[in-house]
């Protein structure tokens, strides 16, 4: 299961840019205002051993859409707070998604996705560091 969730992250990672069409459509949310820009490892915390995934952030809401975000995708807010947001996504015949962020510190993040992709389920526990400029 963890190594779905690996190929599933590494798989979203790419595709992020193009969930929200821009900055100008994703929403302002207050906990991500926190959140520095950069390079961000992830590491999925139900398995240790896995490899951590590095991904360049140049807006933080790319941090929201490690699962299940692509084209097409419809972002709604649950919840916005000063240190937690929730944020689902309707996908069409791709699935959906709900992901809880909880900012612990402006580079110390803790991401909680599950849905479902292609038909099949999803569930991960990532924690996300700030690890300096993106390469």
């Amino acid at each position: 299961m963890a190594r779905l969730g690996l190929q599933a992250l590494g798989a979203a990672a790419a595709m992020m840019m193009a969930s929200w069409a821009g900055a100008a459509n994703a929403p302002q949310l207050a906990a991500l205002a926190k959140l520095e820009t950069g390079e961000w490892e992830l590491r999925l915390r139900d398995d240790p051993t896995a490899p951590p995934r590095r991904l360049c952030v140049t807006m933080p809401h790319q941090l929201l859409e490690l699962a299940n975000a692509g084209p097409g995708c419809k972002p709604f807010v649950v919840s916005d707070a000063p240190a937690a947001a929730t944020v689902t996504f309707d996908c069409g015949a791709a699935g959906n998604a709900r992901t809880d962020l909880r900012v612990e510190t402006p580079r110390l993040i803790q991401i909680r996705s599950q849905g479902i992709s292609d038909g099949a389920p999803f569930s991960n526990m990532v924690e996300g560091r700030h690890v300096g400029a993106c390469r």
